[in-house]
């Protein structure tokens, strides 16, 4: 044990920062916990996506009523938009899944997830469910009702259309159909060996009054939310505006309320009530006979308990949880609420005993198979009787039965192998394809789960006031930022090398070759290997050096690899791997790191999909403006433009003469106020003979537009057309933007993804010229989705077409059309 472990022990100051791994503690989130123990109620609330959950009503139920509470998502909200970055997919799915989580963490609920994919705007839900395949996101919405067991189910949005989107709509129908099929044992029956039915008592729809839409009425229920809490020192209107402000990258920044704040529901089913949605229903301990005493016992607990020495009632708590480990399990109700209250009441008597304790690791990335430094902390801060009996590190304990003295905190340091067999990091829904509206998840312990449980952990076994339990805590990296402090990051179980292709898109405007930069990195010292690759039929590839040696962890090495389409090649995807020491890895990681979410990274298959497009270009030099994040400058790059980011400092000088077009980025003019001031220096641009090109911009809440855009007006509308496949009507035939250099023909409107366009021109000025025509099933046709006009010598053009989603996903005719509206011609 000598040779294993070195036992470091040394004093530390009740006011040293220890750990982020867990929230900080104090003594009135500890009397909160303890009136919450007298509580055996639940509720879920559900809608479609993050940033849909009433945001007031969450803390209200968790922080007042006591109530166990979590919200189901039935989406990532992968589909969304995005103001912090690029990123798109899957990618914006797991952002947004950590801002849920880190907003969970504020108001105190639960967070589940159905496998659902946010496919997009949907304008109803029988879209939603042939996308989606309702049966399959129904049973995931039962099985996290039948493990959740809720007393109550509230929707956020009506069964009828008035929430807008598809989604909206359908996550309420869905949940009409659940409140009964979760009861049903013929409905989704293989559940049954892991859980049980449940009945949920009644389901409610929170109704809203959102701008000019209100759905409130007096004869609903009516509950004031906007009371303040005095053990939080805060309202639940100013904790709204703390957890909305979460979904940063959906700008849902909002103001603190105070004062009441009143919230409308209306019955969907259950037993009818009138006034409050737990009337008539029994959340107490005597809701069981075997545990009614419990509330007396409870109620002594928070009467004994001093703030200032918690550890007061430590016996007390370990009476009470050593009664409820006695308490029988043939009620599955109360086994659901036994399981539930003992974690409660041990995370009460490691918070009042002060007993803290974490596991952190040497380096963030660990490779299975090879050797891994963990130190492991542990302080009793507290005046209790605490014995360490044992640590368990991955697969090798060590026997200690040390008692720990009083604010000593003990160190301990450990080597030993990363087991081969432990997977890879990466998020569970993304460890296998999916269709576009479904994840794919084999493991049915895994559905409905936020993210994935720690899979590399140190175990404690401790025994307080002769109560042995057993502690597991995740291994976690940190380090000390200078600017930011302490700093924790999850570790990351990675292959030894990864491969990352620059560009998940590579365009050949012609069958010139290309040179593709392949990026080797070494995740542990001495990787040596050799690059392979996969082409689509009639592509050729060749590379002066296909070998690699990486002395140090943490090196990179670039190889350029030629790569030709031939005269006959098929558009498909190049696939690569990586071979060493004679193992196969054919893994690229890509990174996502945000002040606001931890650390998050998602492991994919090396590929990129190669596309040979008949495409003519006109100019060369193209100015780009960035708006929110977009990835069309680095599409035009790829089709041979020279793209000049135009920062402030480049257009104040003004001197834009030399740029054949400039285009600015989505969401520019909501998101860059100066470009206001820019705006004569735009128009005189145009005037002499340059053309503008302005992506979708918004007019609303969240982004209201202030600034004048093009040279007449018109206003940005919310009309859109979400249906890929929307028939594209030519309104000007003639126009050149249909005919140079790229002829545009019905085929061009094949394949597009995901959506036609959004936030189309309305108002518009007789001096535009509107060149499309096109509409979603059964509405009338929108001829706002591009217009464009002669400025002087130069043109305006304002899009809603989605080439923000086109371009990056390869598809020919949304290159040729852009590349018309770049080239349109001078005006003499």
């Amino acid at each position: 044990m000598k040779r294993l472990f070195t036992l470091l022990i040394g004093m530390v100051l009740l006011s040293q920062p220890l750990a982020a791994q867990a929230p900080t503690v104090s003594s009135s989130d500890i009397l909160q916990k303890l009136q919450k123990l007298n509580t055996v109620g639940s509720v879920l609330y559900v809608a479609a996506h993050p940033d849909d959950e009433n945001t007031r009503l969450l803390p209200y139920l968790t922080y007042e009523r006591k109530l166990r509470t979590a919200y189901l998502s039935l989406t990532r909200g992968d589909g969304g938009q995005n103001l912090v970055g690029k990123e798109q997919g899957e990618p914006l799915g797991l952002i947004r899944t950590q801002e849920l989580l880190a907003a969970r963490r504020i108001d105190g609920a639960g967070q589940f997830f159905s496998r659902a994919n946010d496919f997009g705007f949907s304008k109803n839900p029988d879209e939603t469910f042939a996308i989606w395949n309702k049966d399959s996101i129904l049973a995931d919405m039962v099985w996290v009702i039948r493990n959740f067991k809720p007393d109550v189910i509230i929707t956020r949005f009506p069964t009828t259309g008035e929430g807008g989107h598809g989604h909206h709509t359908a996550s309420a129908i869905l949940a009409v159909e659940a409140f009964s099929a979760a009861a049903d044992p013929k409905r989704f029956p293989e559940q049954l060996k892991y859980t049980e039915v449940w009945q949920a008592k009644r389901i409610f729809w929170n109704t809203f009054n959102f701008g000019t839409i209100n759905l409130t009425s007096e004869n609903q229920i009516k509950i004031d939310i906007g009371g303040f809490n005095p053990l939080l020192g805060k309202s639940y209107g100013e904790l709204a505006s703390e957890n909305r402000s979460m979904h940063k990258s959906q700008g849902f920044g909002t103001a603190k309320t105070r004062g009441q704040t009143f919230e409308y529901f209306k019955q969907l089913g259950g037993d009818s009530v009138k006034k409050d949605l737990f009337e008539n229903s029994n959340i107490g301990w005597n809701r069981f006979s075997a545990t009614a005493k419990f509330t007396k016992i409870i109620n002594k607990l928070i009467t004994k308990f001093d703030p200032l020495h918690p550890e007061i009632i430590v016996p007390d708590l370990v009476s009470f949880y050593k009664q409820l480990q006695a308490l029988e399990e043939t009620d599955p109700t109360l086994r659901c609420w036994k399981k539930e209250k003992l974690k409660e009441t041990e995370s009460l008597l490691l918070s009042c005993s002060g007993l803290w304790m974490e596991a952190y690791a040497a380096d963030y990335i660990a490779i299975p198979g090879s050797d891994m430094i963990t130190t492991v902390q542990i302080v009793n801060r507290n005046k209790n009787l605490v014995t360490l009996n044992k640590i368990r590190y991955i697969n090798q304990d060590s026997t200690l039965s040390l008692a720990l003295k009083a604010n000593e905190l003990y160190t301990f340091k450990h080597t030993g192998k990363l087991p081969e067999s432990v997977a890879y990091s990466n998020p569970y829904w993304l460890n296998e394809k999916h269709s576009n509206g479904l994840y794919s998840v084999s493991d049915q312990l895994l559905v409905g789960k936020a993210e994935n449980e720690p899979e590399v952990c140190v175990t404690f076994h401790v025994t307080i006031q002769e109560l042995t339990l057993t502690i597991v805590k995740p291994i976690v990296y940190k380090y000390t930022d200078p600017v930011k402090g302490e700093i924790y990051r999850p570790l990351e179980v990675l292959p030894p090398v990864t491969v990352n292709l620059a560009e998940k898109l590579y365009v050949f405007a012609d069958t010139l070759a290309k040179h593709i930069p392949f990026i080797v990195k070494a995740n542990r010292a001495n990787a040596v290997g050799t690059l392979h690759w996969n082409l689509p039929i009639g592509w050729t590839a060749t590379c002066e050096q296909s070998t690699f040696r990486l002395n140090a962890k943490g090196d990179e090495v670039t190889i350029e690899v030629l790569v030709h389409p031939g005269k006959n090649s098929l558009d498909g995807k190049i696939l690569v791997s990586l071979v060493s020491e004679n193992a196969p890895f054919a893994k690229s990681i890509t990174r996502l790191e945000y002040d606001h979410i931890p650390y998050q990274f998602i492991l994919s298959d090396t590929e990129a999909n190669l596309v040979n497009i008949n495409l003519k270009t006109s100019g060369t030099h193209i100015g780009y403006i960035p708006g929110a994040g977009d990835d069309v400058a680095a599409c035009l790059r790829q089709v041979g433009y020279q793209v000049t980011i135009l920062t402030d400092e480049l257009l104040d000088k003004g001197k834009l003469s030399s740029y054949d077009a400039i285009v600015t980025g989505i969401r520019a003019y909501n998101t860059n106020d100066r470009l206001q001031v820019y705006y004569n220096t735009l128009m005189e641009y145009v005037r002499q003979g340059g053309n503008l090109i302005v992506q979708y911009n918004t007019n609303n809440r969240i982004g209201p537009l202030l600034a004048k855009i093009g040279p007449y007006p018109f206003t940005i509308s919310r009309e859109r057309v979400t249906n890929e496949q929307a028939e594209m009507r030519v309104l000007k035939p003639e126009h050149p933007a249909f005919h140079f250099p790229n002829e545009i023909r019905k085929g061009d409107f094949n394949n597009w993804v995901q959506e036609r366009g959004i936030y189309f021109a309305s108002d518009i000025d007789k001096q535009y010229e509107n060149l499309l025509s096109l509409n979603d099933p059964n509405e009338k046709p929108n001829e706002g989705s591009l217009i464009v006009t002669k400025y002087g010598k130069g043109n305006f053009a304002y899009t809603g077409l989605v080439f923000f989603r086109e371009l990056p996903a390869g598809i020919p005719g949304a290159y040729r059309l852009f590349v018309n509206l770049l080239s349109l011609p001078k005006n003499k």
